[in-house]
């Protein structure tokens, strides 16, 4: 073993000094901001945004670096009253994540303040018994005034450790929030290379990235009822790749959608869906997307587990 890498083991950097290392959990209601707020801490775009909500399926690990500190921070899905099975799975995997977690963040839209999903949210970190720091997102629209109103009132109903005011799409207040967050995960090695961004396979990233661009072109046409994987990837002899991936929804009319008038949805979708990815992966991307019907899919237990997700109840914390 080199001296980097027994330093390293035992949480020192290659200066001897200690480390710190841990996982922090965004938790809160859909659309509160907490995949917008991964990639502002991050400083690179690893979580995908849409304006549709629940977004997020399967948590996702964003990692942040600030001085000897490595910040892990996992985007779990919105918390909210769930109908199916998909929507159990979520719910069950950001309890999961905020469960699991060093440090858990509650995140809030300013705008909507205490009202019945944030309520839902603190009732399951008192059931949990899990302490928690608030963050209060999207001040650029709320006036000063309205947001110390708001922070009184939850601190009033939760015991939360710090209040921080920020907006995710501005930066406003992240800097603050992003050095908190470096003292506050516990001393020990960092767990991944100081260059990586994100904990997740390239085949699951670009998924998501092509879900991101399929939800941008059809949030309004097209219901939750849709899913993206790679089936085939592979490496060119030029140094680009081929991603073969395919859209899956669980009705033909819902296929018709995608694909619209003479492939031209699907085509505008892999267009930019190409673009994402070969930013992301700074390399040339061959992108080729293919649309299937499968009845269900989100009801299917199995389906669900290749998406990262366990089943409701497996771990009792719902």
């Amino acid at each position: 073993m080199d001296e980097s890498t027994e330093q390293r083991e035992h949480g020192m950097d290659a200066t001897g000094e200690g480390t710190r290392c841990g996982f922090v959990a965004l938790i809160g209601a859909p659309n509160a901001g907490k995949s917008t707020l991964i990639n502002a801490l991050v400083g690179t775009k690893v979580a995908i945004v849409t304006p549709k909500v629940q977004t997020t399926r399967a948590p996702l690990r964003g990692i942040a670096m600030v001085g000897k500190s490595q910040i892990i921070l996992v985007d779990t899905p919105g918390i909210f009253a769930t109908r199916r099975l998909l929507d159990e799975a979520m719910v069950e995997a950001a309890w999961g994540g905020a469960a699991d977690a060093d440090v858990v963040v509650f995140i809030v839209d300013a705008r909507l303040g205490l009202d019945d999903e944030a309520q839902m949210v603190i009732e399951g970190l008192e059931r949990a018994k899990l302490s928690a720091h608030l963050v209060l997102n999207k001040i650029d629209l709320v006036k000063r005034d309205a947001l110390l109103g708001v922070a009184q009132a939850f601190n009033e109903r939760f015991p939360f450790g710090r209040t921080f005011m920020i907006s995710a799409l501005t930066s406003d207040g992240i800097d603050a929030l992003r050095t908190f967050l470096a003292e506050a995960v516990p001393e020990g090695p960092w767990l991944y290379p100081e260059d990586q961004v994100a904990d997740a396979p390239l085949r699951q990233l670009a998924a998501e990235l092509t879900r991101e661009q399929l939800y941008l072109k059809l949030h309004q046409e097209l219901p939750y009822a849709s899913t993206v994987e790679t089936e085939a990837w592979t490496e060119q002899s030029d140094g680009s790749v081929r991603i073969d991936q395919v859209i899956y929804v669980e009705r033909e009319g819902q296929k018709k959608i995608v694909l619209g008038k003479g492939g031209a949805t699907v085509k505008q979708i892999g267009q930019a869906a190409r673009r994402e990815i070969g930013a992301f992966l700074d390399r040339r991307v061959h992108l080729f997307l293919f649309v299937k019907v499968r009845e269900k899919w989100s009801q299917d237990p199995e389906r669900l587990r290749m998406m990262g997700l366990d089943m409701p109840g497996k771990a009792g914390r719902r």
